[in-house]
């Protein structure tokens, strides 16, 4: 019998484990380890953070679908990786505070013959001081329970507009380094619809804040679309949506400090600026979970499984050089430890060999380098494809080949909401190949004939639609297993 241990139960995590449970018998043990009760579809959270949709609507108890499928469940928080084990535990293992016990209780063991890490970002608020709903003076929409308390916060601004007052709404990245712009840029248009919809957005000025080097950039260094003949970059499609819907903004920017009625914030271009705001809502910058590694004889080996920013190291070329220098060649397949074979990473935990988006730099040099997206899509990709790879080496003997899924030669699909609603509600559609730009096969970066951008009515019924049916998938409903990634 052979055991595999994921560590985490988000969206790469969950993949991993509905899938290795469908192809491997009740022979074989899988054990996830999360610290949250709940899977949340996490995409969905930008509408809960406005108040169009519930809570209840974006989350569902793990703990009886993995009773109902055969997957133990430990809630928990994994805190170390002991790839040798140790003298007292010889065997691979992974240490985890499990959840309600005591502060001075000895650490959670789970052994395992493979691991998936699957643990997602440590949500890094602390990266700027006075950022996050948790002692900070902005809200958050990463998870389902910052959401309500976003909605909440919203809902009082708007009925502070109702009774005649202005209000400025900021909306965007907290901080130099941020990833998921997608997501601000998904919540902004329906902070912005929901003005709207309430009949106050004459009193409301909404702004959106950015570290990305222009609209339209998400991170992944924009792209290029065929329209009518002529090829357009992302940021006239991004800048025209903002100038139709009187959503101001501000790129290339550092958030300095969040107070409670004002941030501090410098740009690029060596702008140093102070911007008040009755609303404000700026996502934290991403860091991995921050767990230890020993060997054997104890020794820290962190830097053997984790890239600096405590993301894990895969199958990637992480040798220093400058931008120019970087390749699609150096992306991952296969998301496997280089130094651990039965270990391996997936979604947002594995470490990004460079950025996609050029790094730039304040007068200060500070850093403003928006961090290429590792979720949805790509995210339930991943988990697939380390499942598959695993559930082969258990079946057919651990050298079996392991499955491929190049990061940089990955087709994306978002589709990113813009106002909720059956009649009038919009969405942006965007597919794009390959994610990461390549200037050497394409002269745009990518495939024009795969690359796409649209904005309308049937976008929203298709985010719609994609919201029940991922959900659907996620609880292992009938015929699940059809619905792709």
């Amino acid at each position: 019998m052979a055991k595999t241990v994921i560590l985490g139960a988000g969206i790469a995590g969950h993949t991993a484990a509905t899938l290795l449970r469908k192809k491997l018998g009740s022979g074989h043990e899988i054990v996830v380890v999360s610290p949250d009760a709940e899977w949340n579809w996490i995409p969905s959270n930008i509408w809960v953070g406005v108040g169009s949709m519930e809570r209840r609507e974006v989350v569902f108890p793990l703990a009886p679908l993995y009773a109902r499928i055969g997957v133990d469940f430990r809630q928990g928080r994994a805190t170390a990786i002991r790839p040798e084990g140790t003298e007292e535990l010889p065997k691979p293992h992974i240490e985890y505070t499990a959840s309600g016990a005591a502060p001075d209780a000895p650490a959670s063991r789970e052994t395992y013959d493979y691991l998936i890490n699957a643990t997602g970002p440590k949500l890094n608020f602390g990266a700027t001081p006075g950022l996050g709903p948790h002692g900070g003076h902005s809200w958050s929409v990463c998870t389902a329970d910052h959401a309500v308390d976003a909605a909440r916060a919203f809902r009082e601004s708007i009925d502070r507009m109702k009774r005649g007052e202005k209000q400025t709404l900021v909306i965007g990245m907290g901080h130099g380094t941020c990833t998921c712009e997608g997501a601000a840029f998904e919540y902004v248009f329906n902070v912005e619809h929901e003005l709207r919809r309430h009949g106050v957005r004459d009193r409301a000025r909404v702004i959106f804040l950015t570290n990305e080097n222009e609209l339209g950039d998400f991170g992944m260094g924009g792209l290029h679309l065929k329209r009518g003949g002529y090829v357009t970059p992302s940021r006239l499609f991004a800048e025209s949506l903002f100038v139709e819907r009187g959503v101001e903004w501000i790129n290339r920017a550092h958030v300095q400090q969040v107070n409670a009625d004002n941030l501090a914030y410098e740009t690029v271009e060596g702008l140093e600026r102070e911007l008040g705001f009755d609303f404000a809502m700026l996502l934290p910058p991403f860091r991995g979970a921050g767990l230890a590694a020993t060997n054997r004889a104890g020794d820290d080996i962190a830097p053997k499984l984790f890239a600096p920013s405590g993301f894990m190291r895969v199958d990637a070329d992480y040798t220093e050089r400058p931008f120019e220098e970087w390749s699609p060649r150096d992306w991952p397949a296969t998301y496997q430890n280089p130094t651990y074979d039965n270990v391996f990473a997936a979604g947002i935990a594995f470490a990004p060999p460079h950025a996609v988006s050029r790094p730039l730099r304040t007068p200060k040099g500070t850093l403003v380098a928006p961090a290429v997206p590792r979720t949805g899509m790509t995210a339930g990709i991943m988990g697939r494809t380390v499942a598959f790879s695993i559930a082969d080496r258990i079946q057919h003997g651990g050298e079996s080949p392991l499955h491929r899924a190049p990061f940089a030669t990955m087709g994306a699909a978002c589709v990113a909401s813009a106002g909720k609603g059956l009649l009038s509600g919009t969405a942006a559609t965007i597919t794009m190949y390959p994610l990461v730009p390549d200037y050497e096969k394409y002269e745009f970066g990518r495939d024009l004939s795969y690359t796409t951008g649209e904005i309308g009515l049937a976008g929203h019924w298709l985010k719609h639609l994609l919201h029940h049916m991922f959900i659907y998938k996620a609880k292992c409903k009938p015929f699940w297993s059809l619905i792709p990634e």
